[in-house]
Protein backbone atom coordinates (compact mmCIF):
# COMPACT_ATOMS: atom_id res chain seq x y z
CA UNK A 1 0.00 0.00 0.00
CA UNK A 2 1.71 3.10 -0.85
CA UNK A 3 1.71 6.27 0.95
CA UNK A 4 2.24 9.85 0.70
CA UNK A 5 5.31 11.98 1.58
CA UNK A 6 3.68 12.56 4.94
CA UNK A 7 3.31 8.63 5.52
CA UNK A 8 -0.36 9.16 5.08
CA UNK A 9 -2.77 7.59 2.45
CA UNK A 10 -3.07 8.72 -1.01
CA UNK A 11 -6.21 10.38 -2.04
CA UNK A 12 -7.45 7.76 -4.28
CA UNK A 13 -6.52 5.33 -1.27
CA UNK A 14 -8.34 7.45 1.18
CA UNK A 15 -11.46 7.27 -1.07
CA UNK A 16 -11.44 3.45 -1.83
CA UNK A 17 -10.76 2.55 1.49
CA UNK A 18 -13.94 4.63 2.22
CA UNK A 19 -15.56 2.64 -0.69
CA UNK A 20 -14.46 -0.55 0.86
CA UNK A 21 -16.78 -0.32 4.16
CA UNK A 22 -19.18 -0.41 2.13
CA UNK A 23 -18.53 -3.58 -0.47
CA UNK A 24 -17.70 -5.29 2.85
CA UNK A 25 -21.09 -4.32 4.30
CA UNK A 26 -22.67 -5.48 0.92
CA UNK A 27 -20.60 -8.33 0.62
CA UNK A 28 -19.70 -8.03 -2.73
CA UNK A 29 -17.25 -10.46 -4.02
CA UNK A 30 -13.68 -8.46 -4.23
CA UNK A 31 -12.84 -9.52 -7.79
CA UNK A 32 -16.07 -7.45 -8.55
CA UNK A 33 -15.02 -4.73 -6.06
CA UNK A 34 -11.77 -3.97 -7.44
CA UNK A 35 -13.63 -3.78 -10.63
CA UNK A 36 -15.80 -0.94 -9.32
CA UNK A 37 -13.21 0.64 -7.78
CA UNK A 38 -11.04 0.48 -10.88
CA UNK A 39 -10.27 3.67 -12.96
CA UNK A 40 -11.81 3.16 -16.46
CA UNK A 41 -8.97 5.00 -18.77
CA UNK A 42 -6.58 8.11 -17.60
CA UNK A 43 -5.15 10.40 -20.40
CA UNK A 44 -1.93 12.82 -20.06
CA UNK A 45 -1.61 15.13 -22.35
CA UNK A 46 1.66 17.57 -22.92
CA UNK A 47 0.87 20.92 -25.05
CA UNK A 48 2.95 23.59 -25.66
CA UNK A 49 1.80 27.37 -25.97
CA UNK A 50 3.04 29.87 -26.91
CA UNK A 51 3.37 32.83 -24.17
CA UNK A 52 4.24 36.18 -25.01
CA UNK A 53 7.00 35.33 -27.48
CA UNK A 54 8.02 32.12 -25.61
CA UNK A 55 6.67 28.74 -26.00
CA UNK A 56 5.66 27.35 -22.38
CA UNK A 57 4.56 22.93 -22.12
CA UNK A 58 1.51 22.73 -20.13
CA UNK A 59 0.35 18.87 -18.16
CA UNK A 60 -3.22 17.85 -18.13
CA UNK A 61 -5.23 15.02 -17.13
CA UNK A 62 -8.61 13.88 -17.89
CA UNK A 63 -9.54 11.09 -16.05
CA UNK A 64 -12.85 8.41 -16.59
CA UNK A 65 -13.71 6.10 -13.87
CA UNK A 66 -16.59 4.37 -14.80
CA UNK A 67 -19.01 4.12 -17.89
CA UNK A 68 -21.79 2.44 -16.82
CA UNK A 69 -24.11 5.10 -17.37
CA UNK A 70 -22.80 7.98 -20.61
CA UNK A 71 -22.13 10.36 -20.78
CA UNK A 72 -18.75 10.02 -17.90
CA UNK A 73 -19.55 13.93 -15.57
CA UNK A 74 -17.03 15.71 -13.88
CA UNK A 75 -15.12 18.96 -13.50
CA UNK A 76 -11.79 20.47 -15.21
CA UNK A 77 -9.58 22.55 -12.62
CA UNK A 78 -6.83 24.32 -13.09
CA UNK A 79 -4.59 24.58 -9.98
CA UNK A 80 -1.13 24.25 -9.26
CA UNK A 81 -1.92 21.37 -6.85
CA UNK A 82 -3.33 19.27 -9.56
CA UNK A 83 -1.61 15.35 -10.38
CA UNK A 84 -2.83 12.81 -11.65
CA UNK A 85 -4.03 10.73 -8.17
CA UNK A 86 -5.90 13.57 -7.30
CA UNK A 87 -7.71 13.55 -10.75
CA UNK A 88 -8.25 9.82 -10.42
CA UNK A 89 -9.52 10.24 -6.77
CA UNK A 90 -12.05 12.80 -7.54
CA UNK A 91 -13.28 10.64 -11.05
CA UNK A 92 -13.82 8.16 -8.87
CA UNK A 93 -16.03 10.71 -6.13
CA UNK A 94 -17.62 11.90 -9.08
CA UNK A 95 -19.34 8.25 -9.69
CA UNK A 96 -20.47 7.59 -6.63
CA UNK A 97 -21.93 11.13 -5.99
CA UNK A 98 -23.96 10.22 -9.06
CA UNK A 99 -24.99 7.23 -8.15
CA UNK A 100 -26.16 8.58 -4.57
CA UNK A 101 -28.27 11.67 -6.13
CA UNK A 102 -29.83 9.06 -8.99
CA UNK A 103 -27.89 11.05 -12.07
CA UNK A 104 -27.20 8.92 -14.86
CA UNK A 105 -23.62 10.12 -15.28
CA UNK A 106 -20.59 8.07 -15.03
CA UNK A 107 -17.90 9.79 -12.91
CA UNK A 108 -14.69 11.92 -14.49
CA UNK A 109 -12.29 14.36 -13.70
CA UNK A 110 -10.09 17.01 -15.46
CA UNK A 111 -6.97 19.02 -14.47
CA UNK A 112 -4.64 20.89 -15.92
CA UNK A 113 -1.38 22.14 -14.22
CA UNK A 114 -1.49 25.59 -13.76
CA UNK A 115 -1.74 28.56 -11.89
CA UNK A 116 -4.27 30.88 -13.75
CA UNK A 117 -3.07 33.95 -11.72
CA UNK A 118 -0.16 34.22 -13.82
CA UNK A 119 -1.81 34.22 -17.10
CA UNK A 120 -3.93 37.02 -19.24
CA UNK A 121 -7.32 36.77 -19.57
CA UNK A 122 -6.15 36.16 -24.00
CA UNK A 123 -3.42 33.59 -22.30
CA UNK A 124 -5.64 31.66 -20.63
CA UNK A 125 -7.98 31.87 -23.23
CA UNK A 126 -5.15 30.34 -25.46
CA UNK A 127 -4.44 27.32 -22.87
CA UNK A 128 -7.63 26.61 -22.33
CA UNK A 129 -8.98 25.65 -25.73
CA UNK A 130 -5.57 23.96 -26.51
CA UNK A 131 -6.65 21.93 -23.51
CA UNK A 132 -9.81 21.36 -24.67
CA UNK A 133 -8.61 20.45 -28.46
CA UNK A 134 -6.61 17.47 -26.71
CA UNK A 135 -8.97 16.18 -24.45
CA UNK A 136 -11.33 16.00 -28.16
CA UNK A 137 -9.19 14.70 -30.28
CA UNK A 138 -8.42 12.07 -28.21
CA UNK A 139 -11.90 10.81 -27.22
CA UNK A 140 -12.19 12.70 -23.73
CA UNK A 141 -14.81 15.63 -24.47
CA UNK A 142 -18.05 15.37 -26.13
CA UNK A 143 -21.74 15.78 -25.04
CA UNK A 144 -22.19 12.04 -25.40
CA UNK A 145 -19.46 10.47 -23.78
CA UNK A 146 -17.27 12.50 -21.81
CA UNK A 147 -18.71 16.46 -19.94
CA UNK A 148 -16.72 18.76 -18.02
CA UNK A 149 -17.83 21.55 -15.93
CA UNK A 150 -16.10 23.96 -13.74
CA UNK A 151 -14.02 23.42 -10.72
CA UNK A 152 -11.25 24.94 -8.93
CA UNK A 153 -9.82 27.73 -10.82
CA UNK A 154 -12.29 27.76 -14.08
CA UNK A 155 -15.76 29.08 -14.08
CA UNK A 156 -18.08 29.87 -16.88
CA UNK A 157 -15.60 31.76 -18.78
CA UNK A 158 -13.46 28.77 -19.19
CA UNK A 159 -16.42 26.43 -20.29
CA UNK A 160 -17.85 29.03 -22.86
CA UNK A 161 -14.00 28.62 -24.27
CA UNK A 162 -14.15 24.48 -24.62
CA UNK A 163 -18.18 24.88 -25.58
CA UNK A 164 -16.73 26.84 -28.23
CA UNK A 165 -13.61 24.87 -29.38
CA UNK A 166 -16.03 21.70 -29.65
CA UNK A 167 -17.95 23.81 -31.71
CA UNK A 168 -15.28 24.44 -34.23
CA UNK A 169 -13.91 20.58 -34.48
CA UNK A 170 -17.64 19.21 -35.06
CA UNK A 171 -19.75 22.18 -36.42
CA UNK A 172 -22.06 18.38 -37.78
CA UNK A 173 -23.14 18.13 -33.72
CA UNK A 174 -26.43 19.50 -32.78
CA UNK A 175 -26.01 18.82 -29.63
CA UNK A 176 -22.59 20.48 -29.19
CA UNK A 177 -23.84 22.92 -26.51
CA UNK A 178 -24.22 19.93 -24.38
CA UNK A 179 -20.67 18.75 -24.22
CA UNK A 180 -19.65 20.86 -21.09
CA UNK A 181 -21.72 22.48 -18.31
CA UNK A 182 -21.94 25.69 -16.23
CA UNK A 183 -21.55 27.76 -18.86
CA UNK A 184 -22.47 31.00 -19.19
CA UNK A 185 -26.28 31.73 -19.75
CA UNK A 186 -26.69 33.28 -23.34
CA UNK A 187 -24.69 30.07 -24.49
CA UNK A 188 -26.59 27.03 -23.30
CA UNK A 189 -25.73 27.38 -19.73
CA UNK A 190 -28.75 27.37 -16.83
CA UNK A 191 -29.67 29.78 -14.19
CA UNK A 192 -28.72 28.44 -11.02
CA UNK A 193 -25.70 26.38 -11.95
CA UNK A 194 -23.16 28.51 -10.11
CA UNK A 195 -25.03 28.42 -6.99
CA UNK A 196 -25.72 25.02 -6.91
CA UNK A 197 -23.28 23.35 -4.98
CA UNK A 198 -23.78 25.57 -2.14
CA UNK A 199 -26.93 25.45 -2.52
CA UNK A 200 -27.40 21.90 -1.91
CA UNK A 201 -24.97 22.15 1.15
CA UNK A 202 -27.36 24.43 2.47
CA UNK A 203 -29.81 22.02 1.24
CA UNK A 204 -28.38 18.90 3.15
CA UNK A 205 -28.27 20.76 6.45
CA UNK A 206 -32.04 21.92 6.04
CA UNK A 207 -32.97 18.12 5.52
CA UNK A 208 -30.97 16.63 8.13
CA UNK A 209 -32.25 19.10 10.60
CA UNK A 210 -35.84 18.21 9.59
CA UNK A 211 -35.41 14.72 11.72
CA UNK A 212 -35.16 14.89 14.62
CA UNK A 213 -33.55 11.80 15.69
CA UNK A 214 -30.63 13.07 13.65
CA UNK A 215 -30.26 16.08 15.14
CA UNK A 216 -30.69 14.41 18.87
CA UNK A 217 -27.81 12.07 16.82
CA UNK A 218 -25.84 15.27 16.40
CA UNK A 219 -26.23 16.16 20.44
CA UNK A 220 -28.52 19.26 19.06
CA UNK A 221 -31.75 20.83 19.61
CA UNK A 222 -34.27 23.18 17.54
CA UNK A 223 -33.50 24.17 14.18
CA UNK A 224 -30.69 25.79 12.69
CA UNK A 225 -30.87 29.03 13.56
CA UNK A 226 -28.40 30.38 16.11
CA UNK A 227 -26.05 27.48 15.33
CA UNK A 228 -22.64 28.95 15.44
CA UNK A 229 -20.50 27.35 12.29
CA UNK A 230 -17.19 27.48 10.47
CA UNK A 231 -16.49 27.50 7.17
CA UNK A 232 -13.68 27.22 5.19
CA UNK A 233 -13.15 28.57 2.18
CA UNK A 234 -15.60 31.28 0.47
CA UNK A 235 -14.83 30.48 -3.15
CA UNK A 236 -18.36 29.29 -4.93
CA UNK A 237 -19.72 26.95 -2.78
CA UNK A 238 -18.74 28.34 0.71
CA UNK A 239 -20.02 31.18 -0.33
CA UNK A 240 -23.24 30.45 -1.73
CA UNK A 241 -23.53 27.72 1.64
CA UNK A 242 -22.83 30.06 4.04
CA UNK A 243 -25.20 33.18 2.68
CA UNK A 244 -28.12 31.04 2.78
CA UNK A 245 -27.23 29.81 6.04
CA UNK A 246 -27.15 33.09 7.27
CA UNK A 247 -29.51 35.04 5.85
CA UNK A 248 -32.31 32.05 5.57
CA UNK A 249 -31.80 29.80 8.20
CA UNK A 250 -30.51 32.48 11.21
CA UNK A 251 -27.32 30.25 11.44
CA UNK A 252 -24.07 32.23 12.84
CA UNK A 253 -20.87 31.82 10.71
CA UNK A 254 -18.85 33.05 14.06
CA UNK A 255 -15.56 31.81 11.76
CA UNK A 256 -14.59 31.74 8.22
CA UNK A 257 -10.92 30.53 6.45
CA UNK A 258 -9.47 31.93 4.10
CA UNK A 259 -5.91 30.91 2.28
CA UNK A 260 -4.33 34.28 3.87
CA UNK A 261 -6.06 33.70 7.36
CA UNK A 262 -8.69 33.58 8.87
CA UNK A 263 -12.15 35.94 10.51
CA UNK A 264 -13.51 35.38 13.89
CA UNK A 265 -17.02 36.76 15.01
CA UNK A 266 -18.53 35.23 18.24
CA UNK A 267 -21.25 37.23 17.15
CA UNK A 268 -21.67 36.01 13.69
CA UNK A 269 -20.24 37.41 10.49
CA UNK A 270 -22.27 38.97 7.49
CA UNK A 271 -20.77 37.07 4.46
CA UNK A 272 -21.54 39.38 1.89
CA UNK A 273 -19.79 42.40 3.01
CA UNK A 274 -16.55 39.78 3.22
CA UNK A 275 -17.06 38.78 -0.54
CA UNK A 276 -17.70 42.20 -1.33
CA UNK A 277 -14.36 43.02 0.50
CA UNK A 278 -12.19 40.15 -1.09
CA UNK A 279 -13.73 41.92 -4.56
CA UNK A 280 -12.70 45.09 -3.78
CA UNK A 281 -9.34 44.51 -1.75
CA UNK A 282 -8.14 40.90 -3.13
CA UNK A 283 -7.95 39.58 0.96
CA UNK A 284 -9.52 39.35 4.18
CA UNK A 285 -6.71 41.05 5.75
CA UNK A 286 -8.29 44.41 7.21
CA UNK A 287 -12.00 43.33 7.36
CA UNK A 288 -12.84 45.79 10.19
CA UNK A 289 -15.62 43.87 11.72
CA UNK A 290 -13.97 40.95 12.41
CA UNK A 291 -10.76 39.40 14.26
CA UNK A 292 -8.37 38.31 12.15
CA UNK A 293 -5.95 35.14 12.73
CA UNK A 294 -2.96 34.70 10.75
CA UNK A 295 -2.52 30.72 11.08
CA UNK A 296 -6.28 29.98 9.14
CA UNK A 297 -6.29 26.53 9.59
CA UNK A 298 -6.06 26.84 13.18
CA UNK A 299 -9.69 28.30 13.37
CA UNK A 300 -10.98 24.85 12.11
CA UNK A 301 -10.42 23.49 15.58
CA UNK A 302 -12.03 26.06 17.27
CA UNK A 303 -15.63 26.02 19.36
CA UNK A 304 -18.33 25.69 17.21
CA UNK A 305 -21.33 23.63 16.09
CA UNK A 306 -21.10 22.69 12.80
CA UNK A 307 -17.66 22.92 10.61
CA UNK A 308 -18.00 23.20 6.89
CA UNK A 309 -14.76 22.74 4.90
CA UNK A 310 -15.58 23.64 1.46
CA UNK A 311 -12.07 24.56 0.49
CA UNK A 312 -9.54 21.59 -0.70
CA UNK A 313 -8.68 18.03 -0.01
CA UNK A 314 -6.84 16.37 2.94
CA UNK A 315 -7.82 19.26 5.08
CA UNK A 316 -9.19 17.38 8.56
CA UNK A 317 -5.87 14.27 8.76
CA UNK A 318 -4.66 12.76 11.89
CA UNK A 319 -2.56 15.57 12.89
CA UNK A 320 -5.76 17.90 13.82
CA UNK A 321 -8.89 15.09 14.21
CA UNK A 322 -8.37 15.38 17.80
CA UNK A 323 -8.57 18.68 18.31
CA UNK A 324 -11.68 19.56 16.27
CA UNK A 325 -15.08 20.56 18.39
CA UNK A 326 -17.65 20.55 15.94
CA UNK A 327 -20.03 18.10 16.70
CA UNK A 328 -21.12 18.24 12.88
CA UNK A 329 -19.03 18.20 9.81
CA UNK A 330 -20.47 18.88 6.61
CA UNK A 331 -17.79 18.23 3.87
CA UNK A 332 -18.57 20.92 1.23
CA UNK A 333 -15.31 20.71 -0.78
CA UNK A 334 -14.07 16.70 -2.29
CA UNK A 335 -12.20 14.66 0.82
CA UNK A 336 -11.33 17.09 2.82
CA UNK A 337 -11.44 14.90 5.74
CA UNK A 338 -8.40 12.06 5.12
CA UNK A 339 -9.72 8.00 5.59
CA UNK A 340 -7.49 8.09 8.84
CA UNK A 341 -9.20 11.32 10.37
CA UNK A 342 -12.40 9.94 9.38
CA UNK A 343 -11.50 6.93 11.71
CA UNK A 344 -10.27 9.17 14.35
CA UNK A 345 -13.72 11.51 14.09
CA UNK A 346 -16.05 8.35 13.82
CA UNK A 347 -14.79 6.99 17.60
CA UNK A 348 -14.84 10.53 19.63
CA UNK A 349 -18.55 10.22 17.73
CA UNK A 350 -18.02 13.48 15.88
CA UNK A 351 -20.90 12.87 12.96
CA UNK A 352 -20.01 13.59 9.27
CA UNK A 353 -22.14 14.38 6.09
CA UNK A 354 -19.75 12.83 3.58
CA UNK A 355 -18.82 15.01 0.09
CA UNK A 356 -19.92 12.13 -2.20
CA UNK A 357 -23.30 13.27 -1.31
CA UNK A 358 -23.47 16.66 0.26
CA UNK A 359 -21.61 18.62 -2.43
CA UNK A 360 -23.85 17.05 -5.21
CA UNK A 361 -25.67 19.86 -5.89
CA UNK A 362 -23.67 21.24 -8.55
CA UNK A 363 -23.61 17.54 -10.54
CA UNK A 364 -27.71 17.57 -10.21
CA UNK A 365 -27.89 20.79 -11.51
CA UNK A 366 -25.38 20.21 -14.79
CA UNK A 367 -27.29 17.22 -15.25
CA UNK A 368 -30.23 19.75 -15.45
CA UNK A 369 -28.38 21.98 -18.00
CA UNK A 370 -27.27 19.25 -20.27
CA UNK A 371 -31.11 17.69 -20.45
CA UNK A 372 -32.12 21.36 -21.33
CA UNK A 373 -29.24 21.13 -23.78
CA UNK A 374 -30.10 18.28 -25.51
CA UNK A 375 -33.69 19.49 -25.49
CA UNK A 376 -33.13 22.79 -26.79
CA UNK A 377 -35.93 23.98 -25.13
CA UNK A 378 -35.64 26.04 -21.65
CA UNK A 379 -37.60 24.80 -18.68
CA UNK A 380 -40.94 26.56 -18.57
CA UNK A 381 -40.99 27.74 -21.87
CA UNK A 382 -44.16 25.67 -22.58
CA UNK A 383 -46.02 25.20 -19.37
CA UNK A 384 -45.34 28.50 -17.63
CA UNK A 385 -48.04 31.01 -18.79
CA UNK A 386 -50.39 27.79 -18.99
CA UNK A 387 -49.73 27.39 -14.64
CA UNK A 388 -50.09 31.07 -14.36
CA UNK A 389 -53.65 31.16 -16.43
CA UNK A 390 -55.10 28.45 -14.44
CA UNK A 391 -53.76 29.87 -11.02
CA UNK A 392 -55.96 33.14 -11.90
CA UNK A 393 -58.90 30.98 -12.76
CA UNK A 394 -58.51 29.61 -9.25
CA UNK A 395 -58.10 32.89 -7.44
CA UNK A 396 -61.33 34.29 -8.85
CA UNK A 397 -63.33 31.22 -8.45
CA UNK A 398 -61.89 31.40 -4.89
CA UNK A 399 -63.02 34.73 -4.75
CA UNK A 400 -66.64 34.58 -5.98
CA UNK A 401 -67.22 31.63 -3.73
CA UNK A 402 -65.71 33.11 -0.20
CA UNK A 403 -66.87 37.08 -1.32
CA UNK A 404 -63.67 37.40 0.69
CA UNK A 405 -60.78 39.35 -0.48
CA UNK A 406 -57.48 37.67 -0.51
CA UNK A 407 -54.18 39.14 0.55
CA UNK A 408 -52.21 40.50 -2.18
CA UNK A 409 -48.95 38.14 -1.44
CA UNK A 410 -51.24 34.98 -1.11
CA UNK A 411 -52.81 36.38 -4.73
CA UNK A 412 -49.34 36.39 -6.24
CA UNK A 413 -48.11 33.13 -5.15
CA UNK A 414 -51.23 31.20 -6.70
CA UNK A 415 -51.02 33.61 -10.18
CA UNK A 416 -47.49 33.47 -10.40
CA UNK A 417 -45.96 30.78 -12.99
CA UNK A 418 -42.61 28.75 -12.40
CA UNK A 419 -39.79 30.13 -14.48
CA UNK A 420 -36.10 28.12 -14.79
CA UNK A 421 -34.81 29.21 -11.81
CA UNK A 422 -37.80 27.91 -9.50
CA UNK A 423 -37.61 24.44 -11.40
CA UNK A 424 -33.91 24.65 -10.82
CA UNK A 425 -34.21 25.22 -7.04
CA UNK A 426 -37.22 22.76 -6.79
CA UNK A 427 -35.79 19.96 -8.61
CA UNK A 428 -32.24 20.30 -6.42
CA UNK A 429 -33.92 20.43 -3.48
CA UNK A 430 -35.91 17.38 -3.87
CA UNK A 431 -33.00 15.24 -5.12
CA UNK A 432 -30.84 16.66 -1.92
CA UNK A 433 -34.15 15.61 0.51
CA UNK A 434 -34.94 12.33 -1.64
CA UNK A 435 -31.04 11.05 -1.41
CA UNK A 436 -30.59 11.75 2.23
CA UNK A 437 -33.70 9.94 3.09
CA UNK A 438 -32.35 6.90 1.45
CA UNK A 439 -29.37 7.24 2.90
CA UNK A 440 -30.81 7.60 6.43
CA UNK A 441 -33.12 3.96 5.62
CA UNK A 442 -29.21 2.76 5.20
CA UNK A 443 -27.97 3.98 8.51
CA UNK A 444 -31.47 3.04 10.58
CA UNK A 445 -31.75 -0.36 9.18
CA UNK A 446 -28.47 -1.98 8.23
CA UNK A 447 -26.67 -2.63 12.20
CA UNK A 448 -23.67 -3.24 9.78
CA UNK A 449 -23.72 0.54 9.09
CA UNK A 450 -22.42 3.02 11.67
CA UNK A 451 -21.84 6.37 9.92
CA UNK A 452 -23.57 8.70 7.17
CA UNK A 453 -20.17 8.07 5.09
CA UNK A 454 -20.53 4.25 4.67
CA UNK A 455 -24.09 4.46 4.27
CA UNK A 456 -24.16 6.95 1.30
CA UNK A 457 -21.66 4.97 -0.48
CA UNK A 458 -23.52 1.52 0.64
CA UNK A 459 -26.33 3.61 -1.73
CA UNK A 460 -23.98 4.18 -4.49
CA UNK A 461 -22.11 0.70 -4.82
CA UNK A 462 -25.54 -0.87 -4.86
CA UNK A 463 -26.65 1.19 -7.84
CA UNK A 464 -23.65 0.69 -9.42
CA UNK A 465 -23.50 -3.06 -8.74
CA UNK A 466 -27.12 -3.44 -9.89
CA UNK A 467 -26.37 -1.66 -13.13
CA UNK A 468 -23.12 -3.64 -13.96
CA UNK A 469 -25.18 -6.67 -13.40
CA UNK A 470 -28.32 -5.87 -15.64
CA UNK A 471 -25.97 -5.39 -18.41
CA UNK A 472 -23.94 -8.03 -18.17
CA UNK A 473 -20.27 -7.06 -17.07
CA UNK A 474 -20.06 -9.59 -14.80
Amino acid sequence: MSTNNAGQLSFTESVNHMADRAFDVLEIDPGIADAIKACSATLEVNFPVEIKGKVEVFTGWRSTHSTHRLPAKGGIRFATIVDQDEVEALAALMTYKCAIVDVPFGGSKGGLLIDPSKYSRDDMQKITRRFARELIRKGFLSPATNVPAPDMGTGEREMAWIADTYKHLHPEDVNYAGCVTGKPVAHGGIRGRAEATGRGVAYVMREFFRHPDCVAQAGFKGTLAGKKIIVQGLGNVGFHAAKLLHEEDGSLITGLCERDGALVNPDGLDIQSIRDHIVEYGTIKNYPNATFVEDGKSVLEMDCDILIPAAMEAQITIENANRIKARLIVEAANGPVTFEADEILQQRGVMILPDAYVNAGGVTVSYFEWVRNLAHIRFGRMERRYDETRGSHMLKAIQSMTDQPIPEWIQKELVQGADELDLVRSGLDDTMRLSFQQIKEVFDSNNKVNDYRTASYVVAIDKISRSYLDIGIY
